[in-house]
């Protein structure tokens, strides 16, 4: 019961609610992209770049389902060596 309690207050409270389409079953570049282009146009690229990072590890905290799980982590471990210099922002 604690992480629903952790994911709502995480993500579902907060704007934007969803990760634009986002299924396990796609590339990992269309994962990717989706969940990037769910944030506002209006922030900045670093703070899209946290923002879905966040919501994919929410994702991952809260899933039950083993494959959900480890792809929502390695893209959320994506976006956060993006913010590090791991990978050009560009």
């Amino acid at each position: 019961m604690t992480s629903k309690k952790w994911f709502k207050k995480a993500v579902r409270n907060k704007p934007p609610y969803n990760l634009g389409g986002w299924k396990k079953t796609q590339s990992a570049r269309t994962r990717r992209r989706l969940a990037m282009s769910s944030r506002p146009k209006r922030w900045s690229k670093k703070r899209r770049i946290l923002s879905s990072g966040r919501a994919l590890i929410a994702l991952s905290n809260v899933s039950k389902d083993k494959p959900t799980k480890i792809k929502a982590r390695a893209d959320a471990k994506y976006f956060f060596k993006r913010l590090k210099g791991g990978k050009k922002n560009g």
